[in-house]
C-alpha cells in the first residue's frame, strides 16, 4: 500500500537522523537554551534578514497555534478564520478551549481577503459580542491554494488599518514558498505578518515548528506561555538540531521543491486524463474529482483521504506528496488510474 494520505508518514530526512546521532552524547543546556537552538535561531534570522524577530521552537502545529493565539489575544477577543481553517475544523476546539471564539468566514478557495473579512467586522459592533482581533490564515490553505505576494500585502494592509493581527499557520510553508508564481520568501513573511511559523514536521523533520514573532508587542513573556502550556521542552536540542540541518544549506527548500514536483507530475497526469479538481492548488496537496468506481479501484493499492462528495457518482479525494515521495510511487498511481479509468 502506497500512501498519499499526508506528508508526515515517513520519519525524518536521513541527514537529520545522522546529525542527531552524531551529537547524541554532547551535554548541553536545556529548555531551548542549548547551542543548537541558539545557532538555529541565528541562522533563521539570517535567512529572514531580520535580527529584531523572536523565534521559538514548538513541537507541533496545533500546539503552536493554541499557544500563540491565546498569548496574543485578550480574553474577550476572537480570531477570524476561513470556514475550512485548521483551527476551526481540525484542532478539536483547541483555540476555543483557551477561551477564544473562532469566527468562521465562508471561502470557496480557502483564502481570506479583505472583502471576506469585512462583514465579520461590521457584524461584531460592541461589547455584547466578541471583538475580532486576529486574522488566522494558513499558507498553503487547507485546500492547497497558495497566497501570492500581492494578496498577502493587501491582507496585511487591511489588518493594519483595522487594528487586527495577522497570523500565518505555516505547517506546509515550504511548499507555498516554492511556488514561483507566489513570489514570497521568508523575508516577506516576516515583513507582512505579525507572526508566522515555519513548519518542520511536514518538511523532513521528526517534529518541530519555528514560530517567528515580528510584532514587538507580542514578544514579551512568550517563554512563560510556552512553559505554562507544556511546550518548553527540556530537550529543546531535538528541534534546534533539526532546524540547523534543514536551513544550513537550503535542504528545507530542496525538500519542499521535491514535494511540489511530485505533485506536479500527479496533477498533469490527472488533468491529462480529463479529470478536474476541487481547487486550483499549486502546492503539494491535490484535490482531484474522480468517479467513485475509479476511487474504489485506486484504494486497493493506495492510501488517501476521500475529501468530499460531489454527486452520486463522483467524489473529491486528497493526494499529498512529501519530501520522501518517489517518482516510482507517482508513476504507479498514474498507471493504476489510467488502467481503470
Amino acid at each position: 500500500m502506497i500512501s498519499f494520505k499526508n506528508d508526515y508518514s515517513e520519519g525524518a530526512h536521513p541527514r537529520i537522523l545522522k546529525t542527531l546521532v552524531d551529537t547524541n552524547m554532547e551535554q548541553v543546556e536545556g529548555y531551548g537554551l542549548d547551542r543548537f537552538c541558539l545557532e538555529a535561531i541565528g541562522l533563521l534570522k539570517q535567512r529572514i534578514n531580520r535580527e529584531d524577530v523572536d523565534i521559538h521552537f514548538v513541537s507541533g502545529g496545533t500546539q503552536t497555534n493554541l499557544i500563540s493565539l491565546s498569548a496574543f489575544m485578550r480574553p474577550h477577543e476572537a480570531a477570524v478564520a476561513a470556514h475550512s481553517g485548521h483551527i476551526l475544523v481540525h484542532e478539536t476546539g483547541a483555540i476555543e478551549a483557551t477561551g477564544h471564539k473562532v469566527i468562521s468566514v465562508e471561502s470557496p478557495d480557502g483564502k481570506l481577503t479583505p472583502e471576506r473579512i469585512a462583514p465579520a467586522l461590521d457584524f461584531h459592533t460592541d461589547e455584547h459580542m466578541v471583538k475580532p482581533r486576529l486574522v488566522y490564515i494558513s499558507n498553503p490553505t487547507e485546500v492547497g491554494t497558495v497566497y501570492g505576494r500581492k494578496e498577502l500585502e493587501e491582507l496585511h494592509a487591511f489588518c493594519k488599518g483595522h487594528n487586527l493581527l495577522l497570523y500565518v499557520d505555516g505547517a506546509r510553508l515550504g511548499s507555498a514558498l516554492c511556488v514561483p508564481a507566489a513570489e514570497l520568501d521568508l523575508e516577506a513573511m516576516a515583513e507582512l505578518t505579525d507572526a508566522f511559523y515555519i513548519g518542520g514536521t511536514k518538511c523532513g523533520a521528526l517534529v518541530g515548528e519555528a514560530l517567528v514573532i515580528s510584532n514587538p508587542s507580542l514578544k514579551e513573556d512568550f517563554r512563560f506561555h510556552l512553559k505554562q502550556k507544556g511546550a518548553l521542552l527540556s530537550k529543546g536540542r531535538l528541534m534546534g538540531i533539526q532546524f540547523l540541518e534543514l536551513f544550513r544549506d537550503g535542504l528545507y527548500f530542496d525538500l519542499a521543491r521535491h514535494s511540489n514536483r511530485m505533485a506536479d507530475l500527479l496533477r498533469n497526469a490527472i488533468a491529462g486524463a480529463g479529470y478536474s479538481f476541487l481547487t486550483d492548488s499549486p502546492s503539494n496537496q491535490l484535490f482531484p474529482i474522480l468517479p467513485n468506481r475509479l476511487i474504489e479501484k485506486l484504494q486497493e493499492d493506495f492510501d488517501f483521504y476521500i475529501w468530499s462528495k460531489i454527486d452520486d457518482n463522483r467524489s473529491s479525494i486528497r493526494l499529498v506528496t512529501s519530501w520522501a515521495t518517489c517518482e516510482e510511487a507517482v508513476a504507479a498511481f498514474i498507471g493504476n488510474m489510467q488502467k481503470h479509468r
